[in-house]
């Protein structure tokens, strides 16, 4: 949707944007081009069919057998920082939902985490 979201991005990433922004984007850019940061080849914004297509690009020439697509990375990333303890709320303001219980539905627990925190909680585990 159209929230603004305030989510942290690691160095790695921030030095592949520069990199990006100081060396592919200038090359990209044309007369019709806005204010977007990652344009196609004719120099406009990508379409969300384009954003596809270079998800399912890079995952099949990374090996992934796996249906990789995009929002299969937003849920990683949710899941991710669930299964490292992350706590719900923070996911929830990350991913920019309204209700807790969308956040709920698609993050899954690890088992693994589940067991781990009946241990170490639970009186009489």
């Amino acid at each position: 949707g159209n929230k603004t979201r305030l989510v942290p991005v690691g160095r790695k990433a921030c030095d592949a944007l520069a990199a990006y922004l100081s060396m592919e984007r200038p090359k990209l850019v044309k007369r019709r081009s806005g204010g977007e940061i990652f344009l196609s080849e004719r120099g406009t914004k990508l379409t969300t069919a384009r954003i596809w297509q270079i998800v399912k690009k890079i995952s099949r020439h990374s090996g992934l057998e796996k249906n990789i697509y995009p929002h299969l990375l937003r849920h990683s990333f949710a899941t991710h920082l669930l299964s490292n303890g992350a706590d719900l709320r923070i996911i929830q303001e990350m991913l920019g939902h309204a209700d807790i219980s969308t956040t709920q539905v698609y993050t899954h627990v690890d088992q693994q985490r589940l067991k781990a925190v009946h241990r170490q909680f639970h009186p009489r585990a």
